[in-house]
């Protein structure tokens, strides 16, 4: 055999043992990537379920954990076949950032309702306030959650603006208190008027008696004396506009049959006479 032929052949085969070496650790990288994505999944499974009920929420994390841990073996085993393809792959990741900040807008909607679901701080029926719009949950996805306003008004926002605006559930807690001002003419006697007005709030249906309504002085005003009459209901039972409008109406009922004076805004003008130097 000639010399040649012979280094030829134990290229060929240094060349063949080191793929097979390669190709040997690029299966088993990918045989433990797959077990470990299955093991991985199921642990997040768990850490979910103990956090939240919502079905959607635990299957999406899971598959998330899973196939990422999948793609990072799969790179990892090609990688171990052959340098190229890891050139290549790093030339699509290069490829994949730049179209990422395409896309940029629709991933951190998708990680921000990846994360509504997780922490869920209202579910579809609640009423909520978030951003400027106020009103009842229609439908929570991945991109967008869907309100519809107290007016009617159907409202889409998108998850990213959710996640990062304060939301205000006020479906969380059904004990809700409200409170309205009542202006109190200062001739009138104000302890009587107060328990006048406490009485008439208590005679209301709806109105909680524990926590127990209150009335207080506020401040002086320019024209009265400023009273804030506060009282809880259950939303579970009472509509909360009925009762805040009952509770405006009684009072008002209460004022008139007891002659307590609700004085409207005075406004004090001062008219003179100019004197005859200033007239000429």
């Amino acid at each position: 055999m000639s010399i040649g032929l012979q280094t030829t052949i134990e290229a060929f085969l240094a060349g063949l043992g080191s793929f097979l070496r390669n190709l040997l650790i690029g299966i088993i990288g990918f045989i433990i990537a797959a077990f470990a994505s299955k093991i991985l999944a199921r642990a997040a499974e768990r850490a979910v379920k103990s956090h939240t009920q919502n079905g959607e929420s635990v299957i999406l994390i899971k598959r998330v954990v899973r196939w990422s841990i999948l793609v990072v073996g799969t790179i990892f085993a090609l990688g171990q076949i052959s340098p190229d393809l890891t050139a290549f792959l790093a030339g699509l990741g290069i490829a994949g950032i730049a179209v990422g900040y395409g896309i940029q807008d629709i991933a951190r909607n998708f990680v921000a309702g990846v994360l509504l679901l997780v922490r869920q701080p209202f579910g579809k029926g609640d009423a909520v306030k978030i951003s400027d719009y106020a009103g009842k949950v229609m439908d929570i996805n991945l991109r967008d959650t869907v309100i519809q306003t107290w007016d009617g008004k159907t409202v889409i926002l998108a998850n990213s603006e959710v996640f990062t605006n304060a939301i205000t559930n006020f479906s969380t807690n059904p004990i809700r208190r409200r409170t309205i001002i009542i202006g109190l003419g200062y001739g009138q006697d104000p302890s009587r008027a107060m328990q006048v007005f406490l009485e008439a709030m208590q005679d209301v249906p709806g109105v909680l008696d524990a926590p127990a309504p209150m009335i207080h002085a506020e401040e002086l005003g320019n024209s009265a004396m400023q009273l804030a009459a506060r009282f809880w209901l259950d939303q579970r039972t009472h509509s909360l506009l009925d009762v805040h409008s009952d509770v405006v109406l009684a009072l008002n009922q209460a004022a008139e049959r007891h002659d307590i004076e609700l004085p409207y805004p005075i406004q004090t003008v001062q008219v003179r006479q100019p004197d005859r130097n200033e007239a000429g």
